[in-house]
This record gives C-alpha cells, structure tokens and sequence, in this order.
C-alpha cells in the first residue's frame, strides 16, 4: 500500500482497491482499517469480491459496511470460487475511480515509499507458504513461458503483487 503522505488527492482523483477474497475472514477487518487509517486524506472505495467463503467472510464485510458505509466498502459477492483472475475482471466492472489498486486481503502487500512496487517469489528469501507442488509448478512454468516470449525484464510476472 502506498504511503498516505504520497497519496493525496489531486483534482478530484479517486482510488479503487480491488481485493479479491476466499476464506479471509481474519484478515479482511484488519486490512480495511489499515486502509481506512493510511488513505485518510483520499477519496477510494474498497471493492471486495468474495468467491463464496464458507468461512464468513462475506458477514464481516456487511458488519465493515455498517461501520464504514456501503458507498466506501462495496461487496461484489459471487456464488462459488471462480478464480483470482475473473475476480479482478468483477471488480473492474464495479470500479468508479480513475486510479485503479489491486490488492490480496492476506496482508501480504507492505507499506513502502515506492512509487510502483512488484513482487517476487523468485529471488533469496522469497518463496511462497502453504502451496502444493503443482501450484508451485505451474507458477514457476508460466513465469518462464513469459519469460521466454515477453523478456519482460522482471522475475515474477505470476504474482498479484504490483
């Protein structure tokens, strides 16, 4: 997330953050204050796209737009796990800002003074927690593809992380 004092509005812009969430029940409270709390001075709307979570995170989204407003947290729920990609394409359609920010609602994205940011698993002390070898694979496999196709000159073009 970028830094509040880098953040201000300027001539009527407005940020929508996109998170896209499955079973992120614990963590999506805290992300949306932290939001709340570093963007205090910019006009954004947070636009969750709940796959389905058996876990209750779609509850704790309604029990934030009480708190928050629903014009400020915005709920874009569909009916099972549909994947992260059409996620982003879901929330797109419901954005109304001119600046667009995607973000994971595991509070794996930091704060930082940066102006653009990217991830990388792919690097010393980076990796990945919990993924099963065939999830490593084909992020892995897709990277070279790209790699070998685009030369993008980045090692991780996979990752939500930008």
């Amino acid at each position: 997330m970028a830094a509040e004092k880098e953040l201000k509005n300027k001539g009527g812009d407005k940020y929508s953050l996109i998170v896209p969430t499955y079973n992120e029940r614990l963590n999506i409270a805290l992300l949306v204050y932290l939001v709340f709390k570093h963007l205090r001075n910019v006009d954004f709307e947070i636009i969750i796209v709940d796959d389905g979570s058996p876990d209750g995170t779609q509850d704790v989204v309604k029990q934030l737009q009480q708190v928050y407003g629903e014009d400020r947290i915005l709920l874009r729920a569909r009916p099972k796990k549909l994947g992260l990609g059409t996620a982003y394409a879901h929330g797109l359609k419901h954005a109304s800002g001119n600046f667009v920010v995607i973000m994971d609602a595991d509070l794996s994205h930091h704060e930082t003074g940066a102006s653009i940011v990217t991830g990388t698993r792919y690097i010393t002390g980076g990796g990945v927690h919990g993924w099963n070898l065939m999830r490593k694979l084909t992020s892995r496999g897709a990277n070279v593809l790209a790699h070998t196709l685009l030369w993008p000159g980045v090692s991780d073009l996979t990752g939500s992380f930008r």
